[in-house]
């Protein structure tokens, strides 16, 4: 008969519990191996009331509340996502970052750089720094612009390039009708930039289409079909609209993992649950909202539902402090949490700190 009832809080678990969870999960993390009687009972001798036989009883137990599963019938046992999750939740601890480790992710960035290129320095430190994919949701741009031009790539395609008051540059790929010439791509960006000067994109979009199909813009027909087209498309007002910009970096280093490494099949819907980069900027716009760093494991979420993979994510601030995205790490369920959390959270300390020097996103 189960000592604990399902879905257990962590209130509900007793001293010989909490111990043999405890030491399950943290030598799972070490090790990625099932954990039984013997390797415990080894560990704890002389500890009145664990002997192998009740230490394979409260495992039972663990088992049952769902806490705690087995690859075979006479194997060790593995923590579950929830059980990791009460483990993070109730029972890791985590300690402050070393000097060294502060200095360690500093040198990652450099002050002597874009904006944009700070996000890349943050994705690619945070991949290196824990073994897996990094990730930077970039800010949403919005705010006032100061020039639009269009540049010519190959047939049916174009270049947009948006300059904003702030200094920052943002290059858009635009499908475009075959054979439109130059002077309409000229046309329209002298336009947009004459409407546009100081102005935010979503402000200005009704007064523009509008002088449109009022037919008062003056432009030939195919150049208004091009600004037109822009602007419905840049303000967000369709569903194909803008989407934020998602850094990964160091996806390659999740093969070094041999979790995944052995696991073909987890390795493919990995490697497909970074391409759904929908979701996780979904995901991470969620993260976005919250204070502090969150945690996302395995099943708990239906984006990794089926490769078992978590994230740890934290949010960032820009110009005056103002939180303007999030970045985190991808993984296995088997990272080390304890180690990474701190270092995800400083990283966007120090980013932070980097964009607040750069104006970055102004109100």
């Amino acid at each position: 008969m189960s000592l604990i009832s399902p879905s257990p809080s962590l209130a509900e678990l007793d001293a010989r519990a909490r111990l043999v969870f405890r030491e399950i999960v943290e030598n799972y993390l070490i090790t990625g191996e099932p954990i039984g009687s013997g390797f415990i009972a080894r560990r704890n001798q002389g500890r009145s009331g664990l002997s192998p036989a009740s230490i394979r009883n409260t495992m039972a137990s663990l088992t049952e509340a769902g806490l705690l599963s087995s690859p075979h019938i006479s194997a060790g046992r593995l923590p579950t996502h929830f059980g990791l999750r009460m483990y993070v939740d109730g029972l890791m601890e985590t300690g402050p970052l070393s000097a060294t480790e502060k200095r360690g992710i500093e040198n990652q960035f450099s002050a002597h750089v874009s904006p944009d290129q700070v996000l890349e320095q943050a994705s690619n430190a945070l991949s290196g720094l824990a073994q897996g994919a990094g990730l930077v949701l970039a800010p949403e741009m919005s705010g006032e612009l100061k020039h639009i031009e269009f540049v010519a790539l190959e047939p049916g395609r174009a270049l947009a390039v948006l300059v904003y008051a702030d200094g920052h540059v943002e290059n858009r790929v635009m499908l475009v009708p075959d054979g439109l010439v130059p002077a309409a791509l000229e046309q329209a960006g002298n336009y947009l930039s004459a409407r546009l000067k100081g102005k935010k994109l979503g402000d200005a979009r009704a007064d523009i289409l509008a002088e449109i199909e009022a037919g008062q813009a003056q432009l030939q027909s195919v150049t208004a079909a091009l600004v037109k087209q822009g602007i419905i498309e840049w303000s967000g007002a369709e569903k194909s609209a803008l989407k934020r910009t998602l850094i990964v970096r160091g996806a390659a280093k999740l093969l070094d993992n041999e979790d995944i490494r052995t696991d073909l099949e987890r390795v493919r819907l990995l490697f497909e649950d970074l391409e759904r980069k929908e979701d996780l900027i979904a995901l991470l716009d969620e993260a976005e909202r919250a204070e502090g760093v969150r945690i996302f494991i395995g099943a708990e979420n239906p984006l990794f539902s089926l490769s078992g993979s978590s994230l740890v994510v934290a949010p960032y601030t820009g110009s005056k402090q103002r939180i303007v995205g999030a970045l985190g790490v991808i993984g296995p369920t088997r990272l080390n949490y304890a180690r990474i959390i701190p270092m995800v959270d400083y990283t966007a300390r120090v980013m932070g700190r980097l964009l607040e020097m750069k104006d970055y996103v102004k109100d």
